[in-house]
């Protein structure tokens, strides 16, 4: 039986190059971190009820608890990297950065939206995936997380907030995990395995007709004894070229 898990969201920004696969925005999350210390993440977080609120206001068709999550995903990016996903305007670089401000001293997005005369579009979001590990894992900590993606806006750059996340760098999915077998990095195991899968497209678009091809259904990991040893295990319906780990190799928190 799964536990209730406390709802997060977290986003894959990709910008297209010209002659290589898209880049990724990743971070180092800081060592002080109770959940994920040190490991490579996309930028993410947990719903608040700010996020409930604002999602109140402005779902249009989408569920609240699915429009919550990508309010608290366009909120947690704009925290932990400086940048504005999904604003229907463009934004001049202190103007975003006086919204940052204002989030991390406390204010909501709603309100830093009302405050500027700003609006975004959830439909910039697009469900990627939602992993949601079962209680039997014994986790750290138990999220139930939708996955996104976007494409990096225009024009701004991403800097650290230094408080959550102590690096940032672009880079396609290939090369976070090459990186990262090269002892460079750690990542947990669901940012490995949608690593593996966002490494089968070179483009933004087509990773968008990928995501759009697949169900979106909850990913709970579990135990199988697989050639001798435990494997940690997901489904294989999902888009995943890569279905268990080892557990002797698995990083789950």
């Amino acid at each position: 039986m799964l536990s209730e898990g406390r709802a997060a969201a977290t986003v894959v920004i990709l910008r297209d190059r010209p002659d290589a696969a898209a880049e990724i925005l990743m971070m180092e999350r800081a060592s002080s971190m109770a959940f994920a210390a040190g490991a490579l993440v996309f930028p993410g977080g947990a719903v608040d009820a700010g996020d409930h609120a604002l999602a109140a206001k402005i779902a249009g068709g989408l569920p609240l608890d699915e429009a919550a999550a990508r309010i608290a995903a366009i909120r947690e990016t704009l925290e932990e990297s400086g940048l504005a996903i999904a604003f229907t305007s463009l934004l001049a670089a202190d103007r975003i950065a006086a919204m940052r401000q204002a989030l991390g001293a406390g204010a909501g997005l709603g309100d830093i939206l009302s405050d500027h005369g700003l609006e975004i579009a959830l439909d910039r979001l697009l469900p990627f995936a939602r992993w949601h590990p079962a209680r039997l894992e014994q986790a750290q900590r138990v999220f139930d997380t939708r996955f996104y993606i976007a494409e990096a806006p225009e024009g701004q750059a991403a800097s650290v907030d230094a408080t959550e996340n102590v690096q940032l760098f672009w880079s396609s999915a290939a090369e976070t995990l090459a990186r990262c077998d090269r002892g460079e990095g750690q990542i947990i195991f669901p940012t490995r395995r949608n690593l593996e899968r966002l490494a089968q497209f070179g483009r933004f678009d087509d990773l968008a007709a990928h995501a759009l091809s697949i169900p979106v259904e909850k990913v709970t990991p579990w135990f199988e004894e697989r050639n001798g040893e435990p494997h940690l295990c997901i489904p294989d319906h999902l888009g995943y070229p890569v279905t268990s780990e080892p557990m002797g190799t698995v990083r789950r928190a």
